[in-house]
């Protein structure tokens, strides 16, 4: 067992001093590899803390990859790789090892088709930066003030508003929780149900899903799909409590879950007391051809859908604003179990947001956006149809929002796979997002095309096809 102190009267958080200690003890070689960490209620006890701080820490430092978790042992100090200054007499030598770069830095990529990343170009900045000026003018006060748990009313006010014009819902805004980003609030809701129940993810999905849950020690259970969604009799029998889905664009297939599975996955959550659908509706908002389905919480009467949005998509990556509707029962849970946590979102940037919002700016950005989006994804299926002359390449899933899939026939694919490695291309084929290993849809690659400038993307595509 390590010793540490805290100091109870810093303003650094007790979790972030926990953090920072062992991070420093595992890069100083303190603790050592594969060295197991006191379980969370052991050094709870010994702190005096609650075990939700130490849990914290720990999932933080499960994030970075300074720990890892394995099931019913606990947690591990990762094993750094790290190119280290060499302690040395000769200044030459000195500065030669300061300046060198980890053997495992991540590769360049000349194009880089697995960023989801926003085009630069595309965000507001003008609009943005009069509506901060609005806002420093006529709310100067308001916005030092601390945000409640939820975020601020006004924010929630407007997209409750949003999301009855746009969505068809008709939402309290104090149902709705803001939070600095998805995975935060996943955090939040893991926190909310407890640790004892099972969290089913879709297989294949976004790997950062699964990550997060595991971070924080919970099962988690990955049930397979058919070309309509998720397999309810995989929930039945992993004996899933939380499912987790993508029901509009699903990552990575692409598969828009029709209706009739819809209500049957809400009659599955209504069949036992516990059960939610977590709807992670990430860009519905890019539906090119018709209008989007409507939302599971729209048509959920058993009030088991909690339905989450995020303005990274649609604004920029960078702009960590997302947010969830809450059930009405579970709102109350999180009022008696959570209200004592900050909004993690900067009050100014919700006050901006919300005039963004309540003054249409981001209905004719939605527009520009679909338009531009539309656009560049027509671009590239012409320019795959220009440049594919031997019929090697097809797409796949056509109406899945900010990406596309693209198949490659069975006889290119090696020269393909060894050309994408010497023309560092970065793709990625459907198969890496399964749970296991797969063999399934290995010709299948996805392509994030939303951060391409459209001027570059006939050359690229050129680029692309020539194997």
């Amino acid at each position: 067992m390590f010793t540490m102190e805290l100091n109870t009267d810093n303003r650094i958080p007790l979790y972030q001093q926990i953090y920072e200690f062992i991070k420093t003890e595992i890069i100083n070689g303190n603790i050592t590899s594969d060295e197991k960490l006191p379980s969370k209620r052991t050094l709870a006890k010994n702190l005096g803390i609650s075990t939700l701080t130490v849990e914290t820490a720990y999932s933080q430092l499960n994030a970075e990859g300074f720990i890892y978790s394995l099931p019913k042992k606990g947690y591990f100090a990762s094993e750094l790789k790290m190119t280290a200054p060499v302690a040395t007499s000769n200044p030459e030598k000195k500065s030669t090892a300061t300046n060198s770069r980890p053997a495992q830095s991540q590769p360049e990529y000349t194009i880089n088709f697995s960023d989801s990343q926003t085009d630069p170009e595309s965000f507001p900045f003008s609009v943005w930066a009069k509506l901060l000026r609005e806002v420093l003018n006529t709310h100067q006060y308001d916005v030092m003030k601390n945000s409640p748990a939820q975020g601020t009313l006004v924010l929630r006010k407007a997209i409750a508003k949003h999301l009855h014009q746009f969505r068809g819902m008709d939402v309290n805004p104090d149902q709705i929780v803001i939070g600095a980003g998805t995975e935060y609030l996943y955090t939040l809701l893991i926190q909310l149900f407890g640790f004892d129940k099972t969290y089913a993810i879709e297989d294949p999905c976004h790997k950062k899903i699964s990550k997060i849950y595991n971070s924080f020690g919970v099962k988690t259970v990955h049930i397979p799909m058919d070309e309509k969604g998720i397999l309810i009799k995989g929930l039945n029998s992993k004996k899933a409590d939380i499912v987790h889905i993508s029901p509009s664009h699903h990552f990575p297939t692409g598969i828009i879950m029709p209706v009739t599975r819809r209500y049957e996955l809400l009659n599955w959550a209504s069949e036992k007391s516990g059960r939610y659908l977590i709807e992670d509706d990430y860009d519905s908002e890019f539906r090119f051809n018709g209008k989007p389905l409507p939302t599971m919480q729209s048509i959920d009467n058993f009030d088991r859908v909690i339905y989450m949005n995020t303005f990274t998509k649609t604004l920029s990556s960078t702009i960590r604003i997302s947010y969830m509707v809450l059930p009405k029962m579970l709102m109350e849970e999180f009022s008696r179990k959570l209200n004592f946590y900050s909004c993690t979102v900067p009050v100014m940037d919700q006050y901006t947001l919300a005039s963004f919002i309540d003054q249409n700016y981001f209905e004719k950005h939605i527009n520009r956006m679909r338009k531009s989006c539309g656009l560049k994804r027509d671009t590239f299926f012409s320019a795959i149809e220009k440049y594919d002359r031997k019929k090697h390449f097809s797409i796949m899933e056509g109406d899945a929002g900010l990406h596309f899939l693209l198949k490659v026939s069975q006889e290119c694919l090696a020269k393909f796979t060894d050309s994408l490695i010497s023309k560092k291309i970065k793709l990625t084929s459907v198969a890496e997002y399964y749970n296991r290993p797969s063999d399934q849809n290995q010709n299948m690659f996805v392509i994030n095309y939303s951060s391409i400038p459209l001027n570059k993307i006939d050359e690229i595509v050129k680029e692309l096809t020539t194997v």
